[in-house]
C-alpha cells in the first residue's frame, strides 16, 4: 500500500523527479512525459464519469479503467519489465477486448468515419480517447517499457471509441463524416 506522508517535498524544484526505483531524472525525460500523458488520460476519464452517473455499467467500466491507469503509471515509473514491482498484465488487455466486443455486438455496423461529438457523454469520451492515444504515442517513445502497457493503451482507445457510440444512444446520434462536405 502506498503511504504519502508529505505532498510538498521540494524534490522537484530543480527540474528533476524520482522514478519508482529511486533514479533521479529530468522532468523533461520521455518516461516522465509518458507518465504525465497517462495521468491526463485518467483525468479525462474522471471528467467523462460526470456524465455516467446514471449509467451504472459504463461507470463501473470506467472506474476500473481509472484504477488500471494508476497501475500503468506504477509500471511506467520503474524501468524494465521484471522485478517485484507492479506490472500490467495481459489480463487487463483481455478484459478491455471482451468489453469492446460486448459493446460493439449491440451496435449497428459502421458505414462511415465518425466525427467527435454527439451527446455530452460521447463528446467527453472522444476527448478521453484522444488523450489515451496521446499517452500511447508517448509510451512508444520510451525505451525499456513493459510491452503490455502499449497494448493496454491501444485497446483503451478502441474501448473509448466504441463507448462513444454507446453514449450516442446506440449510434443513432453519431456525427458521421461526409467526405468533402466542407467544400459545399
Amino acid at each position: 500500500m502506498v503511504r504519502i506522508d508529505r505532498v510538498v517535498t521540494k524534490g522537484g524544484d530543480n527540474g528533476e523527479t524520482s522514478l519508482g526505483d529511486g533514479t533521479r531524472v529530468s522532468k523533461a525525460d520521455q518516461r516522465i512525459e509518458a507518465m504525465g500523458a497517462v495521468d491526463e488520460a485518467n483525468a479525462s476519464i474522471g471528467v467523462l464519469r460526470i456524465h455516467t452517473r446514471n449509467r451504472a455499467a459504463e461507470d463501473s467500466m470506467l472506474a476500473r479503467i481509472q484504477n488500471d491507469l494508476f497501475d500503468v503509471g506504477a509500471d511506467l515509473c520503474v524501468p524494465g519489465t521484471s522485478g517485484d514491482r507492479l506490472r500490467v498484465t495481459d489480463i487487463a488487455v483481455a478484459r478491455l477486448e471482451a468489453e469492446v466486443e460486448g459493446m460493439n455486438a449491440e451496435l449497428p455496423k459502421l458505414k462511415s468515419f465518425i466525427l467527435p461529438g454527439g451527446t455530452d457523454a460521447a463528446a467527453f469520451a472522444h476527448m478521453a480517447r484522444a488523450t489515451a492515444r496521446r499517452a500511447e504515442r508517448a509510451v512508444v517513445a520510451v525505451d525499456d517499457v513493459n510491452p503490455v502497457v502499449q497494448r493496454y493503451l491501444n485497446r483503451l482507445s478502441d474501448h473509448l471509441f466504441v463507448l462513444t457510440r454507446v453514449f450516442n444512444e446506440n449510434a443513432t446520434t453519431d456525427v458521421l463524416w461526409v467526405p468533402g462536405a466542407h467544400r459545399s
